[in-house]
């Protein structure tokens, strides 16, 4: 039988928020819902994620197969809130399992602790001549009370399927715990990565850089196409599972700390468009609410504070989630950064969201990050900020007050205490790249123009773009790239932040000085 096509006519759909698209999804749902597969739960159709507990959760599916048929793939890590002591483990199965856990130890053939996993299935119906329904299950297991710089060892499994067996053992891999001090790390950065040759070739090269941890900047892997936010948008959740293989070689040991861009409002799966995400992923629980917006959250690894920040929340571009926390993520904002600049053991602190405060890109700049959000970094002194959504490299000069306080050229200094802040959009993960306004050369190490003025614009609150001329564009490179940022305590902490080119090649770097 042909499913009816679920969505919402497009024109009506600009008119609506992502609440109201999924109500209305809802109700159009509830009419036909003997049409939704067999074995689906209407609940679990609707909210997007049903969450059981593992020790009775069973294959949903109309056919029962043995577990040794249902091999796990797309393991990913992420940080508890205290890197030292908490790891979140997950992955993915092609099939419903009974009894899914983790087995973990200090030793690859001492696996003897078990820990029970959370099974979160996702149901998408089908649409006429565009897709067939389709079941996911996402197993995660909470790891604390490890102990700080010390190497653990994992198999995931599940009833009929044994990491600890000679034939699964190859499957074991590993991570490591934060030292509870460590003088020099690294972690990497970029956004908008998809799915494909650039994408993977992006992982290999973070590899590379054997990082502490990796931020991504949202527009993860580009299940929904359109990024508009709304139910008529391309839709394809088999991408999830073609982005998670594609990853694991790297997100299987290096914690992925992933925050939500446009194209990752998914309004299949709950009022704000964020089932698919909470299914997905395991995250932070560190003072912000995690169902609300579960890509905002913090953490802190050495001398480096972490946050992480939802900005379709604040979009003028893209509206679909404009003010659905009600101001209180940038509340729990304003109080974190204040947290973190007064803690002892924090030297600097980074802030990572998708929609850019300064770009010249395709996309520009976002006037609702820059009304609700710098007037917080400039007030406790951010030291760096990292952005996607534009699919280019660039960087700004250091900005305080909305002009340039220093400019910082390749191989510079800036001092956020005197300066400003300098904003970097990493948006080179992988997915189709963008350019620069017309005439604007690139300008990046090796070749280095002379510095002009660009002709750009911003998003306005009328979602009308506004010219603007700007000085603060150091440096535009565009093609594949990543940041690579190196965190260094000690009398004279600082962070240095080189931007890498696909082949390896530096195309930036500056150093970030506190007092300097």
């Amino acid at each position: 039988m042909d499913l009816p096509d679920f969505g919402i006519p497009p024109r009506l759909a600009q008119r609506m928020s992502m609440a109201e698209q999924h109500e209305y999804l809802r109700t159009k749902l509830t009419r036909r819902r003997t049409l939704v597969t067999a074995g689906a739960m209407a609940g679990g159709l609707l909210t997007g994620c049903s969450t059981r507990a593992s020790s009775t959760a069973g294959p949903s599916s109309a056919t029962s197969v043995h577990g040794s048929a249902a091999a796990p793939f797309g393991r990913h890590l992420a940080f508890g809130a205290d890197p030292r002591t908490q790891m979140r483990i997950s992955w993915q199965v092609p099939l419903a399992v009974r009894k899914p856990y983790v087995r973990v130890g200090t030793r690859p053939d001492g696996l003897g602790h078990r820990i029970e996993a959370e099974l979160r299935d996702l149901h998408t119906p089908g649409q006429t001549g565009v897709r067939l329904a389709l079941d996911q299950y996402y197993l995660h297991a909470a790891l604390d009370g490890l102990l700080p710089g010390t190497t653990y060892y994992y198999g995931v499994g599940h009833e009929g399927f044994d990491p600890a067996d000679a034939a699964h053992r190859a499957t074991v891999t590993s991570f490591r715990t934060a030292p509870a001090s460590p003088e020099r790390f690294v972690f990497t950065a970029f956004g908008d990565q998809g799915v494909g040759t650039a994408a993977a070739a992006n992982d290999n090269l973070l590899l590379r850089q054997k990082p502490a941890f990796h931020l991504h900047a949202g527009d993860i892997c580009y299940a929904d196409a359109n990024g508009r936010g709304r139910t008529s948008d391309g839709y394809d959740p088999g991408f999830w599972d073609l982005f998670l293989k594609q990853n694991e070689e790297v997100a299987r040991s290096v914690p992925w700390m992933v925050t939500t861009g446009n194209h990752d409002m998914e309004a299949w799966y709950s009022p704000d468009g964020y089932g698919g995400q909470l299914a997905r992923w395991s995250l932070p629980e560190s003072g912000f609410d995690p169902r609300s917006a579960p890509g905002a959250y913090s953490f802190t690894y050495g001398n480096v504070g972490v946050v992480a920040l939802d900005a379709n929340d604040v979009s003028y571009e893209i509206p679909a989630n404009f003010g659905h926390t009600d101001g209180k993520q940038t509340k729990w904002l304003d109080r974190r950064l204040g947290e973190l600049r007064a803690a002892a053991d924090v030297d600097f602190v980074v802030v990572c969201f998708h929609h850019c405060a300064y770009s010249t890109s395709s996309h520009a700049s976002d006037g609702g990050v820059r009304a609700e959000w710098l007037p917080l970094f400039e007030k406790h002194q951010v030291d760096l900020v990292i952005n996607g959504h534009n699919h280019v490299y660039e960087r700004t000069d250091a900005i305080r007050g909305g002009e340039v306080g220093r400019p910082v050229p390749v191989g510079g200094a800036t001092d956020p205490t005197r300066d400003g802040i300098v904003y970097v959009t990493a948006g080179g993960g992988g997915r189709d790249l963008y350019g620069f306004p017309a005439g604007v050369k690139e300008s990046y190490e090796g070749h280095v123009h002379d510095h002009e003025s660009v002709e750009t614009f911003q998003w306005t609150r009328s979602q009308q773009p506004r010219k603007e001329t700007v000085e603060w564009s150091r440096v535009r490179y565009r093609g594949f790239s990543l940041l690579s940022v190196a965190a260094e305590s000690g009398p004279r902490p600082r962070l240095t932040v080189s931007a890498l080119a696909q082949n390896g090649e530096r195309i930036d770097h500056f150093e970030v000085r506190r007092g300097a």
